[in-house]
């Protein structure tokens, strides 16, 4: 083998990780490397879409808001019925320092629900129950 064809045969095997790693249909992970169930990735769109801005990717929290894969809002303190009031009327800052949080505009009780079957999948796969 030629040095000019190891080359090209090495850059050629770049060229197909790289589109592997790029490729939009391989299986979305979250932290650790498991993929989101098919059944949850409308609820992480969603997340996505009007949570992750605050809340952080994966819900790991950002200096806006804070993360809700935290033992603080497992479902025995802060309930299914928590997230949905929070999102319809917002909610008074009381665990952390980050403000109050607005009422989110645009989502409905169905978007809450799948966005918060994500963030309990998130959580269980933290170890947070």
């Amino acid at each position: 083998m030629t040095a000019i064809f190891r080359w090209r045969l090495m850059a050629l095997a770049l060229a197909v990780v790289m589109t592997a790693a790029c490729d939009s249909s391989q299986p979305k992970t979250a932290a650790g490397g498991t993929s989101v169930p098919a059944e949850l990735q409308a609820g992480e769109a969603k997340f996505n879409a009007h949570c992750a801005a605050c809340h952080g990717p994966q819900a790991t929290g950002t200096q806006q808001g804070p993360p809700l894969v935290h033992k603080i809002y497992e479902p025995n303190h802060h309930g299914d019925a928590a997230f949905l009031r929070a999102a319809e009327f917002g909610v008074k800052a009381h665990h952390w320092e980050f403000g109050n949080m607005p009422k989110i505009e645009g989502v409905s009780s169905s978007d809450v629900e799948q966005i918060i079957r994500y963030v309990r999948w998130l959580q269980r796969q933290a170890g947070i129950s």
